[in-house]
């Protein structure tokens, strides 16, 4: 997982070195406040970090100032009783959603798990299209219909056939909304409703896609998504094209709920677990020796 956040942060590496050039036991304040910002870690954040930390700060302060962002649970758990357990997607067009979809899948496949997906963003043909050719790529099924039809229905269809074929995970996708689109925001509502009367308690978990191109700019995207539909975990996806991989700090300290993945390219595999401790020390070992 070090290695794969590396690679994922590559840019963000860069971006580091062009302040601080060559690794130190100890660096400025300053230095360190302006390697945060060059990263994308948003100013109030970086204030309440900086506040407090001596001239010159060490390896081991830098630690525990980044790791006590992350204040939540992050256990990926299943009920054994639990089946089948529906994900549902959530996110902006763009971001890298059906992707994701296919990687959890796979993920999921690899595991023994028997899976189905729901082609639930019936708001663009291209999205069924897409949706359908990763299934059959994977030899998962998959529910779908025609560009325009009601996704709610196919949400609760999805739910009905998985429980009938005893399917183990249940993964749906949801139209590529703007948190601003009032329409498709209840909508989003309206499949919520609709899962849990296919079967009561679902969607079991609701996994906002965001993409790590945006940066902290997707905060605000995050916390209008849980207003609307209550989100219950964050995949963050294409942090390898970015030098804003620090956003994942404002991230977590902004909306207190779990960051479940990281995603770097287009290949199924390309799907990490968070894990918080290697994601702050991949950071740091780009500023300290």
């Amino acid at each position: 997982m070090l290695d794969f956040l590396k690679r994922a942060l590559g840019k963000t590496g860069s971006a580091i070195h062009e302040i601080a050039p060559k690794k130190k036991k100890t660096i400025e304040k300053d230095e360190w406040e302006e390697i945060l910002l060059e990263s994308d870690v948003g100013y109030d954040l970086v204030e309440k970090i900086i506040d407090g930390s001596p001239d010159r700060i060490n390896r081991i302060q830098a630690f525990n100032s980044l790791i006590s962002v992350f204040q939540y649970k992050a256990e990926w758990i299943f009920p054994e009783n639990q089946k089948p357990f529906v994900d549902m997607i959530i996110g902006v067009n763009g971001a890298g959603k059906t992707t994701t979809i296919a990687k959890l899948a796979y993920r999921y496949k690899q595991e023994g798990k028997r899976v189905m997906l729901g082609a639930g963003d019936t708001f663009r043909a291209a999205a069924i299209e897409q949706l359908s050719r990763w299934a059959e790529k994977l030899d998962i099924p998959i529910v779908s219909t025609r560009q325009g039809h009601d996704p709610s229905a196919v949400v609760f269809d999805t739910i009905q056939s998985a429980i009938s074929k005893q399917m183990d995970r249940v993964i749906i996708d949801t139209a590529g909304r703007l948190h601003t689109q009032t329409n498709l925001a209840e909508e989003l509502k309206k499949m919520v409703r609709v899962a849990d009367k296919a079967m009561s308690g679902a969607p079991h978990r609701k996994l906002l896609v965001l993409d790590g191109t945006q940066g902290s700019s997707t905060v605000e995207q995050a916390k209008s998504f849980d207003d609307i539909a209550g989100i219950d975990g964050v995949i963050i996806t294409k942090l390898d094209g970015t030098a804003k991989g620090g956003a994942i700090l404002t991230i977590a300290d902004t909306l207190k709920m779990p960051i479940y993945f990281v995603g770097v390219g287009e290949k199924c595999e390309d799907l990490a677990e968070f894990k918080a401790n290697d994601y702050v020390n991949a950071i740091l070992d780009e500023v300290f020796l």
